[in-house]
Parts: structure tokens; sequence; C-alpha cells
């Protein structure tokens, strides 16, 4: 008997209150370990409004040499 169950939607957790600057260690959460590829919305849970906010905050954080471009 196959059970199918409903998986829980992930929150945006920048809309619940968080902010997510540059120049915080909290933006590796949103780049992928083997690459170092922004990772998309379907993964993280944010919205499409706060995830355009993490890639500008990743391309910052790359630029100003606190995120590698490359693993």
């Amino acid at each position: 008997m196959a059970e199918f169950y409903r998986k829980k939607k992930k929150i945006c957790q920048l809309c619940a209150g968080k902010t997510l600057d540059y120049k915080d260690e909290i933006i590796k959460k949103y780049i992928s370990n083997d690459k170092g590829k922004i990772l998309p919305r379907r993964i993280t849970g944010t919205c499409s409004k706060h995830q355009r906010v993490v890639a500008q905050e990743v391309k910052k954080a790359r630029f100003m040499a606190f995120l590698p471009f490359v693993k």
C-alpha cells in the first residue's frame, strides 16, 4: 500500500525576519559546496523577491573576496 503524504512547504527565512548581509557567514548556506554555485529557490526555500537579494549579496561577497568564485 502506497501512502502519500504532503511535504511540508519551506518558508522563506528572510520573510520571517532574518537579514542577509554579504559580510555574514550565513551567506554560505545559499551556495553549493562542490562548485560554489548559488542554490535555487526550490532548495533554499526563499521567495522570489528574496532570491534576487540572495543573488546580489552572494555576488557582492564574491567581489569583495569573502567568498570564492569557484571552490
